[in-house]
């Protein structure tokens, strides 16, 4: 089994481009669409996306649903929904914790062993960009140490001040 280090990957970018077996999705709770991330995974991957998810009755938040891509080219959507930022006490750190624990094991279950992360929480909902990178980072290790099954974790960030926040988090890890 490879190190954990050598299965983590970043590239800056849109997520829904790429051929893994699973995007995450950094949904609402309703799993029916949004803007950013959610907005953009629902456009590309067309309306039987919607379909699924209402049939999901929503997704509480740390938690996570799996639905099929669609016209997507990775196979499966694994939505999860990150908490909004509200200062730092009422449990955000947990629930986004519980975001990248619940979306691997989901993926486990579920045979993927390619899987792209976006920043969950980072856009509207206001978690604090190295905050939720320490936190992402530090989660998907714990999760490759001890699990062979997934081979090739990438986070994919937009902007620069994300990809800078996770190559730092990385060690200067190359896209």
């Amino acid at each position: 089994m490879s190190p954990p280090g050598d299965r983590i990957h970043l590239f800056e970018g849109d997520i829904t481009t790429l051929a893994v077996d699973a995007i995450v999705n950094a949904a609402n709770s309703s799993l029916l669409g949004g803007g950013g991330v959610d907005g953009a995974i629902h456009r590309a991957a067309g309306p039987q996306l919607l379909d699924e998810c209402r049939a999901l009755h929503g997704c509480a938040t740390g938690q996570a649903k799996i639905t099929r891509g669609y016209r997507l080219p990775a196979k499966h959507v694994i939505h999860t929904v990150g908490p909004v930022w509200q200062g730092g006490g009422a449990g955000e750190d947990e629930a986004l914790a519980n975001c990248y624990r619940n979306s691997l094991a989901l993926a486990v279950q579920n045979g993927v062993k390619t899987i792209a992360f976006p920043a969950i929480s980072t856009g509207v909902y206001g978690f604090p960009l190295k905050r939720a990178t320490n936190i992402a980072v530090r989660e998907v290790k714990a999760v490759l140490e001890r699990e062979p099954s997934i081979e090739r974790v990438t986070f994919v960030t937009f902007g620069s001040e994300a990809t800078a926040a996770y190559r730092a988090e990385l060690g200067g890890l190359s896209s």
